[in-house]
């Protein structure tokens, strides 16, 4: 899944699921202060976002991630 298409699931997890305000998303958004995921949440999303792309996360790297550009470059890189 290239970037962009991973950009725009993201959005709408992050819309659908987790009833965050669509325009809050942006790349640079942090996860934990400006959208209020908590890192349950953050787990929830990743094991989705696993399901989708295959692509797992490591822990030694999610600890690191706190954007949205976070988390899309954590799962490019893989």
């Amino acid at each position: 899944m290239e970037s962009e298409a991973l950009y725009t699931t993201i959005k709408e997890i992050l819309v659908t699921q987790f009833e965050v305000d669509e325009s809050a998303i942006s790349r640079d958004a942090n996860l934990y202060e400006e959208l209020e995921i908590d890192s349950i949440d953050a787990v929830d999303l990743l094991v989705q976002l696993k399901e989708l792309t295959g692509k797992k996360i490591s822990p030694d790297v999610f600890k690191d991630v706190r954007t949205i550009g976070d988390v899309l470059d954590a799962l490019t890189v893989l």
